[in-house]
């Protein structure tokens, strides 16, 4: 390579870096996001342990990244933000640098490369690396505080190192490059495991350099970089912790010596394996010893980031989860064990009958001295329901219904054995079960995804398989609508989603047009990136398996795939350079239109992507945690239960230290016995929490799910209730399967808890004015068969805080968690406080009694809106849910103000609900219904009807949508048409009573048109 091509080729990937880095900067959100991101930021402001299988070297570039804040806490967040777009755009110069080298050894310009031809290649690097900057998947990742965008980076740097390996593989000195992939590869494991799918190009672009390429050369280096990814990954990641267990084990339990002696000995053992190794190989002059025992001590090295998660959990955080303080807990923490795992090459059907049930170690707890293990339960099923392959293995009714759907299921009828007699099931045949797989699994959870950064994407909606929601478009009318339904047709709501995004195809073509000119060029080129793109995209479906309804979308899984699809965007502007030169002869006639041509790409995709990757100015995530902890009163318990009403309030109190006197508690987690003894100690100011039975009880396979039986018909004080649920005593056992598996149970129904008048009124447990209303004592009611691990600590809270700390359920904590303490919910804003008082019964759906007091004071003073309302800040689905809860919550307000006969109160609270975030960003529809009642009821009936008409209009464009589509394309709008229906019939009995006749009609003009034409749930 000439030098200067080399300084051009240099100059412009540093400036494309620093293009990248620009966009990211503008658009970068300025605090926390929604999902993992709460937890990553702090805990690498404070070191402290997230998620399995953890990041801890990401945690140490974050905390690296914190510095800059400058001590300002509020800063905080957007620095570790800005670690994502310096990560991404450094992806971005690697991914420059490795288009502009493949595309020199696809031409043969190894050695001088100038005029046209440099300027071309210059520009398949820009072409690519900007579509890559610009797309839907990338943008998303680059402005936010999570990993995803500090994988990228490895996974191109490790790309761009193979690379210059191969470029000086004759030198005497080459192997340092493979010595920095191998660190690269460590650290990485510190980041995301992401990074090792990359092992089987690796291998497969050194056999390319080293042999002459064979079929059946290509086949053994293939096979080799799985062997190599599987060892890494299934061996040795967790069987560095493995071994030193089975060390630790020994030593302690057998040899008596305290905890950590195996540890320790092992790791003086390894280290000096491996310095001798080293050591060995110089003294005696063995280079390909010494390069390998390099490679390990660099790997190892790398991989030895996972120390700060042992560390740092004995320092014992506030965020510690899992608790990975031993060599134990550690391998149950690297390993997942705590998420249910899918089947892989060889499993059970959806519809297999359980017959059986297995023990197995499931870990290791620390009594007296010693390590005693726990058991963890497996099932065993007919062996008649069991497949290679299996893709359809969950029980959930809503999981089977998706299954019945995308795989069409009609299988083949079996009898089975059951209660005694015997039924007919179902088992979905092979073939179904592959239609289910390439329908769903290749075609929803992949190539929709892969579309929506090379087509188009149609919403940010989550999509479920309906036609309205998530799914990928063109903007070409003749390829969407036999799809998706006539797009004209679409509520004005949907055809103004920011996120709609048209690229009318041209990253695609562009990329097959690439694919095209590889495959004339370079055929040895091409297997590489091939390799590259179905590693990081159709072998990541695979061995995910995952089911239907996921939480969130999953585009993120995929980067990788998209990352190798862009290099052929970027080798696209070749073909045109190539055709262009054929025609024109001269190499600057060819230049221009080449130019224009890279350029039409990645600057559709800027300007298609940029409103709906713009976070700038946007806090909503930080203030909506704010307005939760707002909600309860001092020193008080709020229990959450999922990510987003969990991770920003972890993070504003541990980041920004806002209401540490407040102790957030995830049901979720409260199901492990680690989470329980954190919930144990002091974080900040909150005081442990006073659980009455000791962390011994609640240790990992005990008293993991309780019967509840009606044994007692009394009811029974809450104390000796779970006095007997933590005994020990085999009496205090039940044998529910009949094999001799005993496990604690309850045996009553109803618990008392004593009530101290004066107690209550003092801690706030009861507010003054709810005096006349309270219960002495307070008798609750269990509901459902079965208390779960969170049941049981909530229960023995209850019994051990004797009212001195309230005790809060977020308003977005699932109904089925309640244990029967609806009760006695009293609404103050984002949460409901238990207080034992006689309430107001709930109307209809409703739960608890609102203290309009309290609430009013809350959500019109106290709450804040992230600039909800401003214009130009984009709210994506996450926060418009959010939103639509707050509106929820202003309407249940203003209707008990209503009938407080507070009319000018409840004016004001639906005024304030209707312009926190202004219907253009988010239209009102049927969960609005009660706003207007409230206003009708409150004496405003003119802006009451226009409220009405509203939600009828946007409700009738969706119906007449829906109504538009052929049977086949209505699947998964079930919901969307019931709640349109709804909102119909709400509205024509409201109008009726409120004697807004016209508006009746127009209600009942569309339930007439409408009902039976729409499928309904």
């Amino acid at each position: 390579m000439t030098k200067g091509f080399r300084l051009w080729n240099n100059l412009t990937g540093w400036a494309v870096f620093a293009l990248s880095l620009l966009v990211y900067l503008l658009t970068i959100e300025p605090t926390v996001s929604f999902w993992d991101c709460g937890e990553f930021i702090l805990c690498s402001y404070r070191l402290e342990v997230g998620h399995p299988p953890g990041a801890p070297f990401f945690l140490l570039l974050g905390r690296f990244f914190t510095f800059f804040a400058g001590g300002d806490t509020s800063k905080v967040a957007m620095m570790v933000n800005i670690l994502s777009a310096f990560a991404s755009a450094f992806t971005i110069l690697f991914l420059f640098w490795t288009i502009t080298r493949l595309i020199r050894l696809a031409t043969g310009d190894n050695e001088s490369v100038s005029g046209g031809r440099a300027f071309a290649i210059l520009g398949a690097g820009i072409a690519g690396a900007l579509a890559y900057a610009f797309s839907d998947t990338f943008w998303f990742s680059a402005v936010e505080g999570e990993v995803y965008a500090t994988s990228s980076l490895f996974t191109a740097a490790v790309f761009w190192a193979m690379l210059r390996w191969y470029d000086e593989a004759d030198d005497p000195h080459s192997g340092r490059w493979i010595i920095l992939i191998a660190y690269l590869m460590g650290l990485s494991i510190g980041v995301h495991l992401l990074n090792l799918l990359a092992l089987p190009v690796i291998v497969l672009l050194w056999y390319f350099r080293k042999h002459t390429a064979t079929a059946k050369g290509i086949i053994t280096s293939l096979v080799a970089g799985f062997l190599i990814l599987g060892v890494l990954n299934f061996i040795f990641v967790p069987g560095v912790a493995k071994i030193a267990g089975w060390f630790e084990l020994f030593f302690v339990n057998t040899l008596g010596l305290p905890y950590n002696t195996g540890l320790y000995i092992y790791l003086v053992i390894l280290t000096g394996l491996i310095v001798a190794g080293i050591w060995y190989s110089l003294k005696k002059g063995r280079k390909v010893l010494n390069f390998v025992m390099t490679v390990i001590a660099v790997l190892m090295l790398g991989y030895s980031s996972f120390a700060l998660i042992i560390i740092r959990a004995n320092a014992h955080p506030p965020m510690n989860q899992n608790d990975p303080s031993d060599v134990f807990s550690f391998l149950y923490y690297i390993n997942r064990s705590q998420y249910p795992r899918a089947p892989f090459l060889y499993g059970h059907y959806y519809s297999a009958p359980v017959t059986g049930i297995d023990k197995k170690v499931g870990g290791y707890n620390k009594k007296d001295g010693r390590y005693e293990p726990y058991y963890m339960t497996d099932y065993t099923y007919d062996k008649r329901f069991m497949t290679l392959f299996p893709r359809m293995y969950s029980t959930d009714p809503d999981h089977i219904r998706q299954y019945q759907y995308w795989g069409k299921i009609k299988g083949k009828k079996v009898t089975v054995r059951s209660g005694g007699g015997s039924e007919q099931v179902i088992i979905p045949t092979f073939g179904e079960n592959l239609r289910f797989f390439f329908r769903y699994q290749v075609g929803v959870m992949y190539m929709r995804y892969f579309m929506w950064n090379f087509s188009g994407r149609q919403n940010d909606v989550q999509g479920n398989g309906n036609v309205m929601d998530g799914n990928w478009i063109s903007g070409i009318p003749f390829i969407d609508n036999p799809r998706l339904g006539d797009q004209s047709l679409l509520p004005e709501e949907n055809r103004n989603n920011p996120a709609r995004n048209a690229y009318y195809l041209l990253p695609l073509l562009a990329g097959l047009a690439g694919i095209w000119w590889h495959y004339r060029r370079d055929g040895k080129g091409l297997t590489l990136v091939v390799v590259l793109f179905l590693m990081t995209g159709l072998a990541i479906v695979t061995y995910l398996n995952q089911y239907p309804s996921q939480p969130r979308e999953r585009d993120y899984a995929y980067a990788g795939s998209f990352y190798a699809f862009t290099i052929w965007i970027g080798m696209s502007v070749m073909l045109i350079y190539d055709l262009l030169r054929k025609l024109m002869k001269e190499y600057p006639a060819a230049v221009i239109p080449s130019a224009l041509i890279m350029a039409a790409v990645p600057l559709l995709m800027l300007i298609r992507n940029y409103d709906d990757h713009d976070r700038s100015d946007r806090y909503t995530a930080r203030d909506i945690a704010s307005n939760y902890l707002a909600s309860v009163d001092q020193n008080a318990v709020l229990l959450t239960y999922g990510d987003n009403d969990s991770f920003p309030l972890w993070y504003i109190q541990d980041v920004e230290g806002y209401r540490t006197d407040v102790r957030v508690a995830n049901l979720s987690y409260l199901q492990s016995g680690f989470y329980i003894e954190t919930m144990s100690r002091k974080a900040f100011e909150s005081d442990p929490l006073p659980f009455t039975l000791p962390y011994e009880k609640y240790i990992e396979g005990e008293r993991v799910q309780l019967p509840v039986e009606d044994l007692i018909k009394e009811p029974t004080p809450i104390r000796k209730v779970i006095e007997f649920a933590g005994s020990d005593d085999p009496k205090a056992k039940i044998d529910l399967s009949g094999r001799g598996d005993y496990f604690n149970f309850i045996p009553v129904r109803e618990f008392i808890i004593d009530v101290d008048s004066a107690n209550v009124i003092a801690t706030g447990a009861v507010r003054s004015y709810h005096a006349d209303r309270m219960l002495k004592p307070m008798i609750w009611k269990f509901s459902g068969n079965m208390a779960i691990k969170d049941d049981l600590a909530v229960m023995d809270f209850m019994a051990g805080n004797n009212w001195e700390r309230p005790l809060y359920y977020s308003v977005t904590v699932p109904a089925s968690t309640y244990i029967g303490l609806e009760d006695f919910f009293v609404l103050e804003g984002m949460a409901f406080r238990v207080s034992p008082i006689i309430i107001d019964p709930p109307q209809p759906g409703e739960t608890g009694m609102v203290d309009t007091q309290e609430m009013y004071e809350n959500m019109m003073t106290n709450f804040r809106w992230g600039n909800a309302e401003k214009e130009g800040v984009y709210l994506d689905e996450n926060n418009r849910r959010m939103f639509d809860v707050f509106r929820r919550q202003f309407a249940k307000l203003a209707k008990a103000l209503v009938a407080e006969g507070d009319t000018v109160r409840a004016v004001a609270a639906i005024e304030k609900g209707m312009a926190i975030v202004p219907p253009e960003k988010m239209p009102f529809d049927y969960f609005s219904c009660d706003l207007a009642e409230a206003l009708a009821v409150a004496g405003k009936k003119e802006e009451a009807e226009k409220l009405f008409r509203e939600i009828i209009d946007n409700s009738l464009a969706s119906l007449g949508f829906i109504a538009a589509l052929p049977d086949n394309r209505s699947y998964g709008l079930e919901f969307n048409a019931s709640v349109s229906l709804q909102a119909l019939l709400d509205i024509y009995r409201l109008a009726t009573g409120f004697g807004m006749t016209e508006l009746a009609e127009t209600a009942s003009s569309g339930l007439n048109r409408y009902y039976g034409e729409v499928p309904v749930r």
